[in-house]
């Protein structure tokens, strides 16, 4: 027994240099730590490379031509955020086991991908209408269904890690205060939809539209009612799904992720709901936690944070879904499985990057802000926002090249997984609004008032 446990110990700490979740905190940690040393002593620059407003035809007062934004200062600043997120990225991928003479040549032509992006997205016309994000899924998107994604480049697509790392460097930018004003409204809204979702879809799945394949019908259902990707690879290792399942529901999310993340913000603005609600609103049925945090910025500061919020507690329900749904399917679905289901199954499901965040709201809320100030802070964070907005694009970029049409039409199941998700995102919407609407409407409930860096 005591050897037992030496080996668990010791396979658990592995774990904190191993695994996805746990490097995507350190990492998002070592930036943040970096960051608050060159502003506070103000003794470096640490900020990243960013695209200035500029137009191609026309000399506008808002915008610059395109040749004066290739200063020596970009340049500068450019090498400097490809060194930062190379080195960092490579050792988390090193540490997972991955090759570096695969993953380094592979990063730097996402790399010059993801800088195409952010030139394309800074143009004048193009700007004001469509986010960066749009514009790194429609360029991903453009390769992958035409050319094709060569081989040699797929090492670097490593959709969810930079996802996760850019979330942890966030959460620097969210008052902890707001957890705390707005945390029970979250929660209310994550648990009065996310399990009614969830039931829902898999009486839907299974007894409306009579699909045999089970697990995938959970897995879809997950990824609907939590967060995309995250959930669906969750709960389709809880229910034993196959390969095939967990692609055809990531894919069935990513293409209406992208499709809710361009056109929700436009109609929450359209009909004048206000950020709060809208931003709870997308925080509880856009798919992805990417996402989520750029159309939630679509609507304002105010949006962004609710619309995190919102996600991110019910991304901490993601381990609780996965251990419930795995014990639904030893003692009801799959019996000779001969299945085990451990208290433990709660932490291993858990979102470790989760904790990264909340930890960088503590450090900022409780540490940082009383001991700087607010305007110190606020500094953090404009050098810290732009890593995480390069950490997003790489993420949203390799979902356009990781995302093939052809592949997708084929593993439809005669139609039926797509009207799952389609009659189940619209309950979603539908039953989240509602939610929205009763706690943050001001009719029952106080509305919170959230504090935003100024």
């Amino acid at each position: 027994m005591f050897y037992k446990n030496i080996k668990f110990m010791k396979s658990t700490i592995s774990k904190l240099w191993k695994s996805e979740d746990w490097l995507a905190v350190w990492i998002g940690f070592i930036i943040i730590a970096v960051g608050c040393i060159a502003v506070l002593t103000d003794s470096f620059d640490f900020s990243a490379a960013k695209f200035s407003t500029w137009h191609l035809w026309e000399d506008l007062p808002e915008s610059k031509s395109i040749a004066s934004l290739f200063t020596g200062t970009f340049w500068v600043k450019l090498i400097r955020t490809f060194l930062v997120l190379g080195i960092l990225f490579t050792a988390g991928v090193k540490l997972q086991g991955g090759k570096i003479k695969e993953y380094v040549p592979a990063f730097a032509v996402l790399f010059v991908i993801s800088l195409l992006v952010r030139l394309v997205s800074a143009e004048y016309t193009l700007n004001r209408y469509l986010e960066w994000a749009f514009w790194a899924l429609i360029i991903g998107l453009t390769i992958s269904n035409t050319v094709g994604v060569p081989k040699w480049l797929r090492p670097a697509i490593r959709t969810e890690f930079y996802i996760k790392t850019g979330l942890v460097i966030m959460g620097f930018s969210v008052l902890f205060s707001n957890i705390a004003k707005f945390g029970l409204y979250g929660l209310g809204i994550a648990r009065m939809v996310t399990p009614i979702v969830i039931i829902f879809m898999w009486w839907f799945g299974t007894k409306v539209l009579k699909i045999d394949n089970k697990p995938l019908v959970i897995t879809v259902a997950s990824a609907t009612s939590v967060c995309g990707t995250s959930a669906a690879i969750a709960t389709g290792a809880a229910a034993g799904a196959k390969k095939n399942d967990l692609g055809v529901a990531i894919s069935i999310s990513i293409i209406f992720t992208i499709l809710m993340m361009v056109f929700e913000p436009m109609i929450i603005k359209a009909v004048g709901m206000s950020e709060l609600m809208g931003g709870a609103l997308i925080g509880g049925t856009v798919d992805s936690t990417g996402a989520v945090v750029l159309a939630g910025n679509a609507l304002g500061p105010e949006g962004e944070q609710a619309a995190v919020l919102v996600k991110s507690i019910q991304n901490i329900l993601i381990g609780f879904i996965a251990f419930f749904t795995a014990l639904f399917f030893a003692t009801h679905v799959d019996n000779a499985s001969g299945q085990k289901v451990g208290a433990g199954e709660i932490w291993t499901r858990f979102p470790k990057f989760i904790i990264g965040f909340f930890v960088a709201s503590l450090v900022a809320s409780f540490i940082i802000q009383p001991l700087a100030g607010s305007a110190e802070v606020k500094e953090i964070n404009s050098v810290l926002s732009q890593y995480k907005n390069w950490a997003f694009i790489l993420a949203f970029t390799s979902i356009g090249l990781d995302t093939n049409f052809k592949e997708i039409a084929k593993q439809m199941h005669g139609g039926k997984v797509l009207w799952l998700y389609i009659v189940g995102q619209l309950f979603n919407i539908a039953l989240t609004f509602l939610a929205v609407w009763l706690l943050l409407s001001g009719v029952i409930f106080e509305i919170p008032v959230l504090d935003l860096y100024k």
